[in-house]
């Protein structure tokens, strides 16, 4: 099994800048998201142009707003890679939502792809919180909710509330065929709500969904973090940079 999919080893670099710095500079961030750029693991094509910009001199603001003829990215990036920083502030909704956002717009100008990443973000800090004190969150959806402004993942997150089954958050949130995070984040935040603590149901739950499973299944691996010994044994190995 392939943990490192679709650039997956971005979700390293915003851990490493809190390591090394205590929170995120974009300037920085940007730069080593460009130079690290692996585009053989599948980078979408709107997340490959702007980091090849970057690399070519092009400031990150520049180069991630002209996505999309000037609107910005609404896609997965931000959401896939969010999840450490989410977890390293777990103890502060205010920094999370602050640095959540400065880590999203470097590549994702887009308010919905900005709203992604904050969204998931809180979830991998409401998860690493119940993880540490071995207290379920009682609500996690509505934990997030408290800190999102209006936005279509609100509303999908909202929508996720009442929703049963994962046949029916499939269909009436998305799976993210559309690559959008309106379109992957809300579903991957049910899933995530519903098997919190059983990480092999929740990427299964992914799999069964079908849509762009690769992406939902990082989001909610992000948040949930806790893999099977077996599945850890069978990843490739990691980058060194990311041993280091």
């Amino acid at each position: 099994m392939r943990t490192v999919l679709h650039g997956r080893p971005l979700a390293a670099r915003p851990r490493r800048q809190l390591r090394d710095h205590g929170d995120v500079h974009q300037d920085r961030l940007a730069a080593t998201f460009a130079d690290r750029c692996e585009p053989y693991r599948g980078y979408g094509a709107g997340a490959f142009t702007i980091l090849r910009k970057i690399r070519q001199g092009t400031p990150w603001k520049e180069a991630a707003g002209s996505a999309f003829n000037g609107q910005g990215s609404c896609g997965n990036g931000a959401a896939m890679r969010i999840a450490p920083l989410g977890a390293y502030f777990a103890d502060d909704p205010k920094t999370v939502t602050t640095q959540a956002i400065r880590a999203s717009e470097v590549t994702h100008q887009h308010p919905e792809g900005v709203m992604g990443g904050l969204a998931v973000a809180h979830a991998a800090a409401v998860a690493a919180k119940a993880r540490l004190t071995g207290t379920p969150p009682p609500d996690l959806l509505g934990s997030v909710l408290d800190h999102l402004e209006d936005s279509f993942v609100r509303k999908g997150i909202e929508k996720a509330r009442r929703i049963q089954t994962a046949e029916e958050a499939a269909y009436v949130l998305g799976n993210g065929s559309r690559v959008t995070a309106q379109d992957t984040v809300p579903f991957t935040l049910w899933v995530a709500a519903r098997h919190l603590g059983d990480y092999r149901a929740a990427i299964t739950t992914c799999v069964q969904a079908g849509g762009d499973v690769d992406t939902t299944a990082a989001i909610v691996g992000g948040i949930i973090a806790t893999p099977p010994r077996e599945w850890r044994d069978e990843r490739e190995p990691l980058p060194d940079w990311v041993r280091r």
